[in-house]
């Protein structure tokens, strides 16, 4: 549903606007996903035909043999890069969860799937029961209508930590063989990060950091990155971080030819001086190092990220439709042809950090994604999740997150998964993905991974918060609504005493 949209009536409000000259009372258009953005081509033509009438208003055929008549055009077939057997395999896999999947083809920027759960059969918006189908899917506490994988932005944890990475490597702060003496923890800016391994040696290099998800290693990388010497000033060590950062996709929109994309977040210098009068140091911001803080992406943020690790520098804007018609250079397809080379990082470097990210499936926190013959990079993500009930802040539990690309030499898909409120990432979030992956290069799921298939099909993550939570704001909603409405009822009173003393003025001759 939120994927293809759903048509609606143009409205009288619509009506009055420049764009909407050619729409008459009665037309339906396109008001969300590919619907709306591709409606020109959809939608087709209006015909005109010239009937010529006697003095009896009696039709008596076509005026001026038709020369003047305008014949229909038919709306124009899209050509989509989703893959139907994917998709669908994807809504049964997140079926019973909050959360998303996009995946990517890191080859063309065409999209094989895009998955926001729980979604909506677009026939409920069709008929005589659509406004109370719309009103009903509006109320849902699980969001259906809200496309989760282009407008939600979440922290994205340690699967941020490649970037980090990165950055680091390419600005010559450290080598593949920097090590960091973890012992369960980062403590330099006067506080415990915490980090889950504890064990010595576990992040001696890059791909063992990488492969264990050493939160102190990427504490330290960052802080090592916006500190450098060659900086002379940290505010201008964040501001080239962030150029960095913002070049990898974070902070705008990719440019998807679906509508309402979110940007998400990502804080420069500026931001921070606004944020602290100007009074702030790298431990200020540490956990950035690590992908929390001040940043936050949309899973197609995090899904197009992975194709430009795996493009090793490149992307193509993230799109659905590969032809109209049956034509692909069309004006309105060229934007996503057009190849975005973003970064001048090397190749080496790339290929240091797909390593790492190969480890983290081969022996680190992403084991359970590892598929026989496959190398696949990839990177598990755990990440803090809070809420406002009744006031009052509440930890809830983590969302899991996993990325990953595959293979690693000619990568085939890029892919990000996001399960709302489901603890560790590798529990949930990245079996997902691994069986996305099978399932999309090798058609099939071996049969020793069809247990985890069969768990994931049969869980239910929906938290009982989620409609705690809602159940909170909509008490908050009406409130406000009973506070107006007391207003009003009061204005209306005060009137009334205000009539009823005119009329006695009036009978008394008192006015």
């Amino acid at each position: 549903g939120a994927l293809l949209g759903y048509i609606g009536e143009v409205s009288p409000a619509m009506l009055k606007k420049d764009r909407y000259a050619s729409y008459h009372q009665g037309d339906y258009l396109g008001m969300t996903g590919l619907e709306q953005f591709y409606e020109e081509e959809l939608r087709g033509q209006r015909g005109v035909y010239f009937i010529e009438r006697d003095k009896f208003n009696r039709p008596t055929g076509p005026y001026k043999n038709g020369e003047l008549d305008t014949p229909a055009v038919g709306g124009k077939s899209l050509q989509l890069y989703l893959d139907a057997a994917l998709q669908k395999y994807g809504e049964q896999l997140m079926a019973n969860k909050l959360g998303s999947v996009v995946a990517i083809d890191p080859s063309t920027g065409g999209i094989l799937a895009m998955v926001s759960s729980p979604t909506y059969d677009p026939n409920l918006l069709r008929g005589s029961n659509r406004a109370k189908n719309f009103a009903k899917l509006q109320s849902d506490a699980t969001l259906p209508m809200f496309n989760r994988a282009i407008k939600a932005s979440y922290n994205p944890g340690s699967t941020m930590k490649p970037l980090t990475a990165l950055v680091a490597l390419d600005m010559g702060v450290v080598t593949p063989s920097f090590g960091y003496p973890c012992s369960g923890g980062y403590y330099a800016c006067g506080r415990k990060i915490g980090c889950t391994h504890e064990g010595a040696g576990h992040a001696a290099n890059l791909r063992l950091a990488l492969a264990n998800s050493c939160n102190a290693y990427f504490c330290h990388l960052y802080r090592l990155s916006v500190d450098a010497r060659k900086w002379g000033d940290v505010k201008i060590g964040l501001h080239k971080w962030y150029e960095y950062m913002s070049s990898f996709g974070l902070g705008h929109a990719t440019g998807i030819d679906i509508p309402y994309e979110g940007s998400g977040t990502l804080f420069d210098s500026k931001d921070y001086d606004a944020m602290y009068q100007g009074s702030w140091n790298s431990c200020t911001n540490v956990f950035l190092g690590m992908g929390q803080g001040e940043v936050a992406l949309t899973p197609l943020q995090l899904a197009n990220a992975m194709c430009i690790v795996a493009n090793h520098g490149f992307y193509y804007t993230p799109h659905f439709v590969k032809a109209i018609g049956n034509k692909k250079q069309v004006d309105k397809l060229k934007p996503f042809l057009e190849k975005h080379q973003v970064t001048h990082i090397s190749d080496s470097t790339f290929s240091t950090v797909a390593y790492g990210m190969m480890d983290v499936v081969d022996k680190g926190t992403g084991m359970i994604a590892r598929i026989p013959g496959l190398e696949i990079c990839a990177k598990t993500g755990t990440v803090e999740n809070k809420a406002v009930v009744n006031g009052v802040a509440m930890k809830m539990k983590n969302h899991s997150m996993f990325v990953a690309f595959a293979p690693r030499v000619n990568p085939k898909i890029a892919i990000a998964v996001i399960v709302e409120n489901a603890g560790f990432g590798a529990t949930w979030a990245g079996p997902i993905a691994s069986l996305m992956i099978e399932q999309y290069l090798k058609d099939t799921i071996a049969s020793n991974r069809k247990g985890i298939e069969s768990n994931m099909f049969n869980a239910k993550l929906i938290s009982s918060y989620t409609y705690l939570i809602d159940s909170a704001r909509r008490k908050k909603d009406r409130a406000i609504w009973d506070k107006k409405q007391a207003l009003k009822n009061g204005l209306l009173n005060e009137r009334k005493t205000f009539k009823s003393l005119l009329e006695t003025s009036k009978k008394t001759g008192l006015h």
